[in-house]
């Protein structure tokens, strides 16, 4: 029900976020760049007959002006619902958004940045703390083989087993960070490849479950909520995802968390109701839902999909939609004409 009811709706809710976003690509400037996809995307939902719930956004409510967690989006959202939103018809959802996953990469003009977002019906997103999260991903065929709990030397063997690959034949990717120099010393020593990315770690996530992308695995540690969003496009193609949270400021390695100290992330994620902070969540735990969908838009070119490319009166957008519903993984090529443009390019 959920494809077949907003399935188009929410292709083009990240259409609108990249669409913005794109104008800002290589000025610089990350945070206009961010602001302005989660204004196109906060608009584009509040056009859609449903009853939204925001559980990964843009912040806690008084750090983020809009697409905060727990703020409710969508026309039945709106003071006079009730006078055309039908209770027994009601559709009610979680929804993670990333508005611009990447805005580094955006700003600068690098491959890579996406508008993103995962929807379920209420309770079938797990709703992840502002923290940071150690993942492994990894195609269908090692689904349930590797382990997070392993060491990546012992991964790396399995997944080349259920790949049959040779090791020096992975590539793994993971994010170029202080706290990865251990990870990369040993992937490297095992004998596989390393791709370092810069920041956008959903898109290498779901590049795993794509045959062709020469991405055959991510491991490492970045931001918890984009690990759930991950987790539902994984869920949807039934690719290897695992995450657990990383709660130690001596193990993340950020400025942003110089003054905090273990024993404050514990207690904050005691007060979140999370009772074993080293608990290992699989890819159906992140995203339980009995209907999950995915859907994103790239905002510059990457290894899934096209960026915004504007011309004269209009411009085109890639997008991907993926249903666990229908089964599918859905490539959209959009034209979006503006003004009357004076040519529309076939390819």
């Amino acid at each position: 029900m959920l494809e077949t009811t907003l399935g188009l709706e929410i292709i083009e809710v990240v259409e609108q976020a990249a669409l913005a976003s794109a104008r800002w690509m290589g000025k610089g400037d990350k945070n206009t760049a961010d602001e302005v996809a989660v204004q196109a995307m906060r608009e584009r939902m509040n056009k859609i007959h449903m009853r939204g719930r925001i559980v990964i956004g843009e912040g806690e409510r008084d750090e983020a002006p809009m697409l905060y967690i727990g703020e409710e989006v969508g026309i039945c959202t709106q003071p006079n619902a009730k006078d055309f939103c039908n209770p027994d018809e009601l559709i009610e959802i979680d929804i993670a958004v990333d508005p611009c996953e990447g805005t580094n990469l955006c700003a600068y003009g690098q491959p890579g940045s996406m508008a993103v977002l995962a929807i379920s019906e209420k309770g079938g997103l797990f709703n992840a703390p502002d923290f940071y999260m150690n993942k492994l991903a990894a195609p269908a065929a090692a689904k349930g083989k590797v382990d997070i709990r392993k060491s990546p030397t012992e991964n790396l063997k399995i997944l080349a087993e259920c790949l049959d690959r040779a090791i020096d034949e992975l590539v793994v990717v993971v994010m170029k960070r202080e706290r990865h120099d251990d990870l990369i010393r040993e992937i490297r020593e095992a004998g596989a490849r390393v791709r370092l990315i810069t920041d956008g770690d959903v898109s290498a996530a779901i590049s795993c479950a794509f045959s062709g992308t020469n991405t055959h695995a991510l491991m490492g540690i970045g931001a918890a909520p984009e690990g759930v969003i991950s987790a539902a496009a994984m869920r949807c193609l039934g690719g290897h995802f695992q995450g657990q949270l990383v709660y130690d400021p001596a193990v993340v390695k950020t400025k942003e968390w110089a003054n905090m100290t273990k024993e404050g992330n514990l207690a904050r994620l005691a007060e979140m109701n999370i009772t074993d902070p080293d608990k290992v969540y699989e890819t159906e735990e992140l995203a339980s839902g009995e209907t999950v969908l995915f859907a994103a838009c790239g905002i510059t070119p990457g290894t899934l999909m096209e960026g915004v490319r504007y011309f004269h009166g209009g411009a085109r957008t890639q997008s991907l939609v993926i249903s666990s519903q229908s089964k599918t993984a859905r490539f959209v090529d959009t034209i979006h004409m503006f003004d009357q443009p004076k040519t529309l390019q076939l390819r």
